[in-house]
């Protein structure tokens, strides 16, 4: 049975003396690739060893390279990945929320390796790497908190009982200046750019400011008026998640017909336009 967090009896620092020591443990069981995971069920956990020239290692967040495509010899892509295998894992555990346990090879005479504990994948995209080949990328952020150990899938409800299991889950998000996003949504009362649903609920409308250009590295994108769009959380969910993009010149390319809705009063940037372009087109394609 595939667990998403914690392994019971074994403490975020815990070292092991090689990699059939550490899938012995339940920390991470595939013996040589980097990602533990399902394409049905998601990634519970991931090694960083060095073994891709892209990987990026902040401490408490990452930024991870898929797999596939990489000589094992000089660490530079040969081929373009695939979203298949573990890098789709990972996308569902970035869907469902799921945490995902961290491994980190050390450096030393003889390969070791150290449970650092559980990260959310906060987004992925596509990009071009260094040896000119398509790759998946995937931000990671560390949870401070520890997880309760969940099995994949539903949990059953128990004997004789109607409630649930209940168990933590978690979110993380980069701090935004939410007194620009109110402002944008402010100015389209709150209707959505894309889809023009206007959500009413008690209290008042609902929207959802979105980054056109994501926060954070490596995308670096501003936390300003002409990098955030209106939107109701479908179509949030959906732009963020690369289902679709929009053209220079508003009209909408992949899973959404229409035109984005603009206002005099707030002026969206192209050129986050095109950068988001740019990572969903290397996404499909």
């Amino acid at each position: 049975m595939r667990v998403f967090g914690e392994i019971e009896g074994i403490a975020v620092g815990t070292e092991f003396a090689s990699r059939a020591e550490l899938a012995a443990s339940g920390i991470h069981k595939p013996i040589q690739t980097g990602i533990s995971g399902s394409e049905s069920n998601g990634a519970d956990s991931i090694v960083i060893s060095g073994g891709y020239a892209d990987d990026e290692d902040y401490g408490d967040y990452i930024v991870y390279m898929g797999q596939g495509g990489n000589d094992p010899v000089t660490k530079l892509q040969i081929a373009d990945q695939e979203l298949t295998r573990g890098n789709l894992a990972l996308v569902v555990s970035y869907i469902r929320g799921l945490p995902v346990r961290v491994t980190r090879g050390l450096r030393s005479r003889h390969r070791t390796y150290r449970y650092d504990g559980l990260y959310l994948v906060e987004r992925w995209w596509a990009e071009i790497s260094r040896s000119g080949h398509k790759i998946f990328r995937y931000a990671l952020r560390q949870i401070n908190e520890k997880a309760v150990s969940t099995p994949s899938g539903e949990l059953p409800l128990p004997t004789g009982s109607q409630e649930p299991d209940r168990v933590k889950s978690y979110t993380t998000r980069v701090v935004r200046d939410t007194a620009v996003a109110e402002m944008v949504k402010k100015i389209h009362t709150y209707q959505c750019q894309v889809c023009t649903e206007l959500i009413q609920r008690p209290g008042g409308a609902y929207a959802e400011g979105a980054h056109i250009r994501p926060l954070g590295r490596p995308h670096n994108g501003p936390d300003t008026a002409d990098n955030i769009l209106c939107l109701c959380p479908n179509c949030h969910v959906l732009f963020s998640g690369w289902a679709f993009s929009i053209e220079d010149d508003g009209s909408f390319i992949g899973g959404m017909s229409g035109t984005l809705v603009e206002h005099e009063e707030h002026a969206v940037s192209r050129d986050h336009i095109a950068y988001h372009r740019r990572c969903y087109q290397r996404v499909i394609t």
